[in-house]
């Protein structure tokens, strides 16, 4: 099923540190925007059939206005470029959501780890927690303090919760130490570039499940594998159709008519996550968790594929 588009107009346009450019989204006549809680993001629809996500990172009590914060990417594939050069204040963008894969779940306490622009969708969790009165501490890693988004107001705001590593101090992130130092009944949220994630994922070995969350700009690396073929059968449209070695589930469903939603199709997004009532799965996203892939519930059918020979999809 297509998710409703709307339209929303550029309210604000500045900059937070050299290289990152907030942008405050509203409706053009006033209303309310759709409903969201920390740790969703929405799709743009920038120019041509450029799609990219951005995360909510402003007030999610405050249904007037969407905030989010781009990072000027070195070698940009479009969005960030064109978001940064091109989008100004009264400009119109066509949006789609919000979604959340990286809910904010009740803990007894909370460790934030952030690299650089991956504190967008953590600001709303942080202030999430201190407004509930919740224990937690924000681990931030980047380049400088200039180029650490948001660091000024963090800092500024929580004080003794905020540890900033810039690297240009000689300040260096021990994951093993902050995830470590974390008791059992915590959740650690990270986002981040993958040297980050994949240092807390080896960090928190031994955890217990579903108390680490991390969010993704990019696919995680994964061991390569054989492609099998094997039978999808989609319950709701009664039908059966052959998924070969060299073709997505997502490719075989759209040709036979199906309408699935999807956006980057490499697995990061979480746009065509699919229900899944019967089968093994093959999980290659890099959106689910490992207690989440291990449920089976769902999967993201640009990349994920059968363990065996047929897969039941509430499609």
């Amino acid at each position: 099923m297509s998710e409703p588009m709307l339209t929303v107009t550029v309210a604000q346009a500045d900059e937070v540190v050299s290289g990152v450019r907030r942008f405050v989204l509203v409706r053009p006549d006033g209303r309310e925007l759709p409903a969201w809680g920390p740790g969703a993001h929405i799709d743009l629809m920038l120019r041509g059939n450029l799609v990219r996500q951005y995360s909510l990172c402003g007030d999610p009590t405050d249904r007037t206005r969407w905030e989010i914060a781009v990072l000027l990417e070195n070698v940009s594939t479009g969005g960030s470029g064109h978001l940064h050069k091109e989008v100004a204040v009264g400009d119109t963008i066509l949006a789609r959501g919000p979604r959340n894969h990286f809910e904010l779940y009740q803990a007894d306490q909370y460790v934030f780890i952030a690299g650089g622009i991956g504190i967008t969708p953590l600001l709303p969790m942080i202030a999430h927690a201190d407004r509930h009165g919740t224990t937690w501490t924000l681990h931030f890693a980047g380049r400088s303090r200039a180029t650490m988004p948001y660091l000024h107001e963090l800092s500024a705001r929580f004080g003794a919760h905020i540890e900033a590593y810039p690297s240009d101090e000689g300040r260096r992130l021990s994951l093993d130490e902050a995830v470590g130092a974390a008791p059992a009944s915590a959740s650690v949220y990270a986002c981040g570039p993958e040297r980050l994630l994949s240092g807390v994922d080896a960090a928190a070995q031994g955890r217990p499940p579903g108390t680490v969350h991390l969010e993704r700009f990019a696919p995680k690396p994964i061991e390569p594998r054989p492609n099998t073929a094997f039978t999808v059968e989609l319950e709701a449209s009664q039908l059966q159709l052959p998924v070969p070695r060299d073709r997505s589930i997502l490719d075989v469903v759209r040709q036979a008519g199906i309408d699935v939603e999807s956006s980057c199709e490499e697995g990061t997004c979480g746009t065509c996550e699919t229900v899944v009532l019967e089968g093994a799965l093959d999980h290659r996203d890099s959106v689910l968790s490992a207690f989440e892939q291990d449920l089976g519930d769902t999967m993201m059918i640009c990349v994920s594929r059968a363990c065996g020979k047929r897969l039941v999809l509430d499609l």
